[in-house]
This record gives C-alpha cells, structure tokens and sequence, in this order.
C-alpha cells in the first residue's frame, strides 16, 4: 500500500470514490454526481508542488484520497493556509485508510509551505468530525443551516489545525 500524488490517469478512480459520498449524501455539499470531464479543471487546479491530490492505492487499486486545495485563492495574505477534503472508497471504510491520508499530508504541510490547514464538514457527518479530532484539529467556526438535503438544513463546521 502507497500514498503517492495522483495522476491525471488516477481520475477515473477519483471520480468513482468522490460520486460515493455524493450518493450516499450529507457528506459532500455536491448533490449531482460528477463526470471524469468535469473533474478535469478541478485536477489541474491542484498543482502537486503546492495542492496535491493524494492517494492511497493497493497495487492498481485507488482506495482513497485526500486533497489539499487552496484557501481563498489569489488572497495573497492567506496563502499559507490550506483546504484538506478525505474521501475513502466505501468498500474499504474503517481500515486505517483516512487517517494514514491525513497522517501524511498533515507531515507534508511543511515543505509545501502551509501552515494552517482547515476541513469544512457537513455537522452530520460524525465520522469526519471524528477523524479530524483525532488528529488535533478543532473546531473553529461553524455555519448554521447552510447546505439543503430534501428539505433538511445542515451547517458547516470549520475546523482548523496550525502546523508546527
């Protein structure tokens, strides 16, 4: 097993990951599944030098990722600062999976000059929030009623971690 940067040919995998939590709901604030073509400029816009997309294969296989995007993009002043998005394939849930993700991209922070990294969750997806607790990250802000699901309301939680 491996955590490497992805690969432009690794999107077909990403895309069949990322459309799980679409369907499964309340884990992504996207409600339409997402399609390889459309994904193209999401991927270009995660440079590897400073917003990798990680992933966690098994062979050929592509069992999760983890994207560190940017934060604000072109704001100069919070340039240090970074997105973190986990997504783990739902056959492969609850096998140490996210957490060696974001084990790894929390040590990778540093030589990509971020110093602040953040996750945005739904507050009904307990198992995020679990994991970046784990992890030190806390809860910074929160954004009530926010995202809609059938008529139900959902907030966001920001959660953050300063990189030492």
């Amino acid at each position: 097993m491996t955590i490497r940067t992805a690969r432009k040919e690794d999107l077909p995998g990403l895309v069949e990951i990322y459309n799980q939590a679409v369907a499964a709901g309340q884990k992504t604030a996207d409600t339409i599944p997402v399609t390889v073509e459309g994904r193209r400029t999401w991927f270009e816009a995660h440079p590897p030098e400073k917003y990798p997309v990680l992933v966690y294969e098994d062979g050929d296989s592509i069992l999760g990722y983890l994207e560190i995007s940017a934060y604000r993009p072109g704001r100069m002043a919070v340039q240090h600062t970074a997105e973190a998005s986990v997504y783990i394939h739902f056959s492969h849930h609850r096998k140490g999976i996210a957490s060696a993700l974001v084990r790894y991209a929390v040590g990778f922070c540093p030589a990509l000059r971020i110093k602040t990294l953040i996750a945005i969750v739904l507050e009904s997806n307990q198992a995020s929030i679990s994991q970046l607790e784990k992890f030190g990250f806390e809860r910074w802000g929160f954004l009530p009623g926010i995202a809609e699901f059938e008529g139900k309301e959902v907030g966001h939680i920001y959660f953050g971690l300063r990189i030492e």
